[in-house]
């Protein structure tokens, strides 16, 4: 048996979320995601205590396609680390913390206006 890195090459408006996981391009995934330009992808982050900036890698690596990075800290509103604020805006990207839920409604929208939206969303019961 072959166990691959979840991945889902293209952008997608999320369909559903809860139950652990997220459902989009009529796929699920199990756990937290992230989701940048080049893809949707498993994020093996559970808690927003484990927000660091080799947790945020691959959207640094993206940046320059990414202008807000929506965060979505699960049920609640958590707001981020000023050191994790100031990463982020070292790299032009402007972050919004919110809900998951909440993250994941505006994420469809800004994604169905094109603009560049790159979303990390933990995943919530």
């Amino acid at each position: 048996m072959e166990i691959r890195n979840a991945h889902f090459p293209g952008r997608a408006p999320l369909d559903a979320y809860g139950n652990g996981g997220f459902r989009f391009a009529k796929m699920s995934h199990h756990g937290s995601i992230l989701c940048v330009p080049s893809g949707i992808y498993g994020w093996n982050i559970s808690d927003a205590a484990d927000f660091n900036e080799d947790a945020f890698q691959r959207v640094f690596e993206e940046r320059s396609d990414i202008e807000v990075l929506l965060v979505g800290t699960g049920r609640d509103l958590l707001p981020l680390r000023p050191a994790m604020k100031d990463l982020f805006r070292e790299a032009g990207i402007l972050t919004d913390p919110m809900s998951t839920g909440a993250a994941v409604r505006t994420f469809n929208v800004l994604l169905s206006e094109d603009r560049a939206v790159a979303a990390a969303l933990l995943a919530v019961d």
